[in-house]
């Protein structure tokens, strides 16, 4: 099964800012800026977060993309088998979903911008996250390319955070009480 590795890490400036620095270290983007609206499945009993699995639905414009997530995998990245699959109707899986007794534990919403860089060694995806609760750079490919392209981008691996936006949000709530329960704009 596939195995996505990635690493976020926290942008403490302007968006604009992170997309200069990303086109002065020769990364273009991939994909235009869009609204990624994601939606986090699971029964009744928390089963999936209980086992450190995830069932989301995204939409993305008019596309639709189910994924699942295995349980992350010990270490200084996130790693974790990832199967994903487009739908023809985001709406009609959502009412499957519902009839099988699975619903919506949480929502988060993400402005994302993609990159990639074809001079760098290796491959990977750099994405411009842009969230309720601050930006993102998104680092995902193999850790050795995660690694050397967060330090030619001047960050370090003590500055990787690879806790999920739901983690994250759920600490930013811990924090800010008065948010809405879910992620969104």
């Amino acid at each position: 099964m596939p195995v996505e590795t990635e690493i976020k890490l926290r942008w403490p400036e302007r968006p604009e800012r992170a997309v200069e620095l990303l086109q002065q270290h020769g990364f273009a983007e991939a994909s235009p800026r869009q609204l990624e609206i994601d939606q986090v499945f699971d029964l009744p009993d928390q089963a999936l977060r209980r086992s450190g699995q995830l069932l989301r639905l995204r939409r993305r414009g008019s596309d639709w993309i189910l994924t699942y997530k295995g349980p992350p995998r010990a270490g200084p990245y996130k790693s974790r088998e990832e199967i994903e699959t487009e739908l023809a109707d985001g709406a009609a899986f959502e009412a499957i979903l519902a009839a099988l007794g699975y619903s919506r534990t949480f929502r988060y919403e993400k402005y994302r911008t993609k990159f990639v860089s074809a001079s760098r060694t290796g491959s990977g995806l750099i994405t411009l996250d842009e969230t309720p609760i601050g930006s993102f750079l998104e680092l995902e490919g193999p850790e050795y390319w995660i690694d050397e392209t967060a330090a030619y981008l001047g960050f370090t691996p003590d500055q990787y955070v690879t806790s999920s936006y739901a983690t994250l949000y759920h600490e930013h709530l811990a924090a800010h009480p008065e948010a809405p329960s879910n992620m969104t704009f």
